[in-house]
């Protein structure tokens, strides 16, 4: 089993086995391969098939272990890496699944002890949560399986996301409201499937462009919800730019803070049973924020542009701009009115993410 040519399509092809419950193998240099199943979308005789001995560790963030008061064992004494639950007869199918989601925490009484192993293969066990994101699904493998679909090596994964492989693709004029001259441009990278876009409004002068990074949010944007401000946001960087005369907003494919739509909804349910928005995500097993800023960067570059005027309260994203060579000439405040629905939301984002509202 070698991975050593592993590329980019390879993962694609990984991220689309684990969605079909079909195991795979990351093979990191120097490591045995580590095979996985994602629990999200195994079943039963999938499992069976996967450890037909009865047998299988099942690997979860440090996040998700944190949760679950793993991570003061030995074996998952480091904050960083991901923890693996060592096999059990109570370890069966539906306790793994319990195990994984965290929306059953208040449903389904864990049974137990359980024990952590040491982890022996850091690099594909970290790849392995990388990939959980990228595909959308929750952070959570049974291990140590056999007949893996598809093998790949933990650089593939890096070299998927790579912001340096995004090309632009084409650009057509597209009057929007409140910017009838609007120009869009599309991006997208060879082997991903998240193709982002630019908004440029008005034509440029010798000022730095006034630029929003303005991450997708279906919720918000699309169907108007009140849970958070993304999408009044969305409609004055638009009127903002306009009345500065010239500008672009960079429409990110990052749903969710980076992990996709459906864990963005599962976060939501969270938030239903009284967490916020960073315990949320932390619960799920999931960084706070998992955004690449590299990927605006790149496209402000693609563009032309190298210094700009930040539309934005998150420092973060100043930070991020400036380290892939970007110059941040000025932050300008981007702050909206809150509603009783996103009250806590936004007081979670200034007190916990450091948003300066």
């Amino acid at each position: 089993m070698n991975a050593a040519g592993s590329g980019p399509r390879d993962v694609s092809r990984a991220i689309d086995a684990l969605r079909r419950g079909w195991p795979i193998a990351i093979h990191a240099a120097g490591e045995d391969p580590l095979v996985l199943l994602a629990v999200e979308t195994a079943d039963p005789r999938s499992l069976d098939t996967f450890a037909p001995a009865g047998r299988y560790p099942v690997l979860i963030s440090s996040g998700r272990a944190a949760t679950l008061k793993l991570t003061n064992q030995l074996a998952a004494a480091d904050p960083d890496l991901p923890v693996v639950v060592e096999p059990a007869p109570w370890l069966d199918f539906d306790t793994a699944v319990a195990l994984a989601d965290p929306a059953l925490d208040l449903a389904t009484p864990l049974k137990g002890p359980f024990r952590t192993e040491e982890v022996d293969r850091p690099r594909a066990s970290l790849a392995a949560i990388r990939l959980a994101r990228i595909a959308g699904l929750l952070p959570a493998f049974f291990i140590d399986g056999i007949d893996p679909e598809v093998v790949i090596a933990p650089e593939a994964i890096d070299r998927h996301q790579d912001a340096r492989t995004l090309r632009m693709a084409t650009r057509a004029r597209l009057p929007v409201e409140g910017a009838e001259d609007a120009e869009i441009v599309a991006f997208r990278a060879p082997d991903s499937a998240d193709e982002h876009v630019a908004l440029l409004i008005g034509r440029p002068d010798e000022r730095p462009p006034l630029v929003r990074l303005h991450s997708e949010c279906l919720t918000g944007d699309v169907l108007g919800s009140l849970k958070c401000d993304c999408g009044p946001q969305l409609r004055a960087a638009i009127a903002a730019i306009r009345a500065h005369g010239w500008g672009i907003l960079l429409y990110l494919r990052q749903e969710g803070r980076g992990i996709g739509l459906v864990n963005k909804l599962r976060a939501y349910r969270l938030q239903d049973q009284g967490f916020d928005t960073v315990d949320a995500n932390t619960r799920l097993g999931f960084a706070v924020d998992a955004r690449d800023f590299g990927v605006a960067a790149r496209m402000l570059d693609l563009l032309g542009q190298r210094q700009v005027r930040l539309l934005t309260n998150n420092p973060a994203k100043v930070a991020s701009l400036e380290a892939a060579g970007v110059a941040v000439a000025e932050r300008v405040p981007h702050a909206l009115p809150a509603n009783p629905h996103n009250e806590r939301y936004l007081a979670t984002k200034r007190d916990r993410t450091g948003h300066q509202l």
